[in-house]
């Protein structure tokens, strides 16, 4: 599966999503992430593993603390590509 592929997937998700969405604050622990959702630790940890293949997050041991951040390099791809395709897909209906 490519990039953008692995990256579609994860944010299909809303809980991805909202795991995207607290991370833009800053770096949380599995533990703050995890007080925001009403789920297993397995299931979390099945989101933190998806968000982290398609490399949307980013990950760092602390210890026994592992702290989440946004990976913005491959977000700003993403949207990039949005973008663009959202631009040919205008342009193609003005023709």
């Amino acid at each position: 599966m490519n990039a953008t592929n692995s990256a579609f997937k994860a944010i299909a998700d809303p809980a991805r999503r909202e795991i995207l969405r607290l991370l833009r604050a800053g770096e949380m622990t599995a533990g703050e992430l995890a007080q925001h959702f009403d789920m297993s630790k397995p299931t979390m940890s099945h989101h933190f593993a998806v968000l982290a293949e398609a490399d949307l997050i980013t990950r760092r041991r602390e210890g026994q603390t592992i702290w989440y951040g946004l990976n913005t390099t491959v977000l700003q791809d993403v949207l990039a590509w949005m973008m663009d395709l959202a631009g040919a897909e205008t342009q193609g209906r003005k023709k």
